[in-house]
């Protein structure tokens, strides 16, 4: 597949020229005309980002006759705002380009994991409708996602049920209490974030599903539809979760909900 460099000239905050210092999305495009797309960001706490929750989720939507873009973001040494810039980015350029893509602009949701989950859920309630007077096109695009897919999501970065080391890779170990706030999902839902999926598991060690709770909690306070899925058992980093017979249902729940917003 193909990579697309989300600022061929080289992005905001570039610290060197490698992979890493150039954020990109690879598409994985369905046939047929206006098709509904979604990003998907992969997890890694940060710092990397893992393939399983990539390549194949991609393919899985493809199945769905959804267009997907796996986003490669930027992670540790890069910090806060990089990879929230690098997912609003990612969402211009699809809608900019919507017809080369064969996407429709008002259907591109955001899916991620993990790390990655936290990633969606920030650009889930930090966008705005683009700047009309810029000189790049793609910045006149709105960066607000039209639905969210959080699987088993990193949310908060608030003691006791943040992930530690997503929190120390994206705002540093000593982080100001401003920062930790302003980078806690929970507290920056309103009523104009977009439609949610959310699945967790109920005896995550990596990422407590307390983080999903709080999410979806938010998101009623404030009268969003959602999805809230928690499975008893399972590992945290299960992606498609293909091996496990209850939690892979997910899958199947997940693309119910696609269907009921008319992406499938």
């Amino acid at each position: 597949m193909s990579v697309l460099l989300l600022w061929p000239e080289g992005a905001p905050y570039c610290q060197g020229e490698t992979d890493e210092d150039r954020p990109a999305i690879t598409p994985y495009l369905v046939e047929g005309e206006n098709n509904p797309a979604v990003i998907v960001c992969p997890g890694g706490g940060y710092g990397t980002r893992a393939y399983h929750e990539g390549e194949p989720v991609a393919q899985w939507l493809n199945g769905l006759g959804i267009s997907a873009f796996v986003l490669r973001y930027r992670v540790a040494p890069y910090q806060y705002p990089c990879a929230l810039l690098d997912a609003q980015r990612a969402i211009r350029l699809v809608r900019q380009e919507a017809k080369e893509f064969r996407v429709d602009p008002d259907k591109i949701g955001l899916l991620g994991f993990s790390a990655g989950g936290h990633l969606t859920a920030n650009a889930g309630t930090s966008y705005d409708k683009g700047n009309e007077d810029a000189d790049d096109p793609i910045e006149r695009q709105s960066s607000r996602p039209d639905l969210l897919i959080l699987c088993y999501p990193v949310i908060t970065m608030t003691d006791p049920f943040t992930h530690q080391g997503s929190r120390n890779n994206l705002l540093g170990k000593e982080p100001e209490q401003g920062s930790i706030e302003r980078m806690s999902n929970e507290l920056n839902v309103t009523e104009d974030t977009p439609p949610t999926f959310l699945w967790h598991t109920s005896n995550d060690g990596g990422v407590p599903v307390e983080n999903s709770l709080l999410f979806a909690s938010a998101l009623s306070k404030h009268n969003v539809l959602f999805d809230l899925h928690v499975y008893a058992k399972g590992r945290h980093g299960l992606g498609l979760a293909e091996d496990e017979q209850h939690t892979a249902g997910w899958t199947g729940a997940c693309a119910s909900w696609l269907e009921l917003n008319g992406y499938c």
